[in-house]
């Protein structure tokens, strides 16, 4: 059958937020420690070398005055004047499938959209447009990826209020004979979503419980939280020749399903996770690029760990599996067959959509200060 009147994802999730944009490089990196370094050596530099260090933009230079990001401590006195220690770096979904650490301080940023920050928290959880043609993302995390929008699960941080069309959940329990929770209707999207990014609809509970089922499964991989993801025994990678000092480059043996990292070899790579890839970009040549490429002498980014740390090989061989049982889930993510369909047309009948003006909108009000500039107050 065809979908060409399944609802898009915008009208089903209704409020979303253009991506975080730093501006700069050096606020992000997938070591923790040298981020802390970079803050270190933009606080000894004064006057213009600070200026010059920290890369300013026609958004943020170290004289803009910002306001404190929802959550976070960071201070809020103008990055001219700064002293005091880097606030604890923050774990963030970098590039696709590309866990990084960040600064967490608004005057880094050129872009941070708080309201993501103010909707952050245990239940959270964000998803990320690849583009028309590409995978959604789900992740925990707060995302920096460009280009696509963002769009959270709920519109405050209890998970209380689900960024889901006002009426979706009543109208698909009335189909379905029973109520389908917002992270039911997260994992039916992230099954089923077409190129386009339309999602079709079934009123059938046994197509639906089968597609629930395996987002589910999907979501788990996406977000990588509670237990990890293993392989069977005769499938996982490992490492089979040590890793060097600084691996000098990465290319991959399909016959042998190896990865070579320099000397260093990892296998078996499946070559369904060596070959993914998202907006054109092989998921692990970003990735590894994104720890080795060379940067700006004497910029910030520069500032890099000495050697390859051990945590980046378990982040590989992790990434490496998700990419692998990921794979696994594709040919039955293309055998479900939406049968029964709760078209476009049926909602916007049932008063569903469109989704009011409203619900486009973050919530308004929120129960707690947040700091201003200069450490003025403001309550939301």
């Amino acid at each position: 059958m065809t979908h060409d009147d399944a609802p898009p994802l915008a009208d089903l999730m209704p409020w979303s937020v253009a991506p975080l944009r730093t501006g700069r490089a050096w606020p992000t990196a997938p070591d923790p420690a040298c981020l802390k370094a970079r803050w270190n050596a933009l606080l000894k530099a004064v006057g213009t070398d600070r200026e010059t260090l920290f890369e300013p933009t026609r958004s943020r230079t170290p004289h803009s005055a910002v306001a404190q990001l929802p959550g976070q401590t960071a201070g809020t006195v103008r990055l001219a004047r700064a002293e005091g220690p880097c606030a604890e770096p923050v774990r963030v979904l970098a590039a696709p499938f590309d866990e990084q650490w960040l600064i967490p301080d608004h005057r880094l940023l050129d872009a941070a959209r708080p309201e993501l920050w103010r909707v952050a928290g245990e239940r959270q959880v964000f998803v990320v447009e690849t583009g028309d043609e590409g995978p959604l993302l789900a992740t925990a995390l707060l995302p920096l990826v460009r280009p696509g929008r963002i769009r959270p699960l709920y519109r405050r941080p209890d998970g209380t209020e689900p960024n889901l069309a006002p009426g979706l959940l009543d109208h698909l329990a009335s189909r379905l004979g029973e109520r389908p929770s917002a992270e039911d209707v997260l994992a039916w999207i992230l099954a089923v979503v077409r190129p386009g990014l339309t999602v079709p609809l079934t009123e059938d509970r046994g197509v639906w419980s089968a597609g629930v089922e395996l987002g589910r499964r999907m979501l788990w991989l996406l977000r990588r939280d509670g237990e990890r993801p293993r392989l069977p025994g005769g499938r996982r990678p490992y490492v089979r020749a040590p890793l060097p000092a600084w691996p000098g480059g990465l290319r991959y043996d399909r016959d042998e399903e190896t990865l070579h990292l320099g000397e260093g070899r990892v296998s078996p790579v499946p070559p369904e996770a060596w070959d993914q890839e998202v907006a054109g970009v092989r998921v692990l040549e970003a990735w590894f690029a994104a720890r080795t490429d060379p940067a700006e002498p004497g910029t910030l980014a520069a500032i890099r760990p000495s050697a390859w740390p051990q945590a980046w090989t378990s982040e590989l061989l992790e990434l490496i599996t998700v990419l692998a049982l990921l794979a696994e889930l594709r040919p039955r993510r293309a055998a479900l067959e939406v049968t029964s369909p709760v078209t476009a047309t049926a909602l916007r009948r049932a008063g569903v959509l469109p989704a009011p003006d409203a619900s486009r909108r973050p919530a308004s009000v929120l129960d707690h200060q947040e700091e201003g500039p200069e450490g003025q107050f403001a309550l939301l």
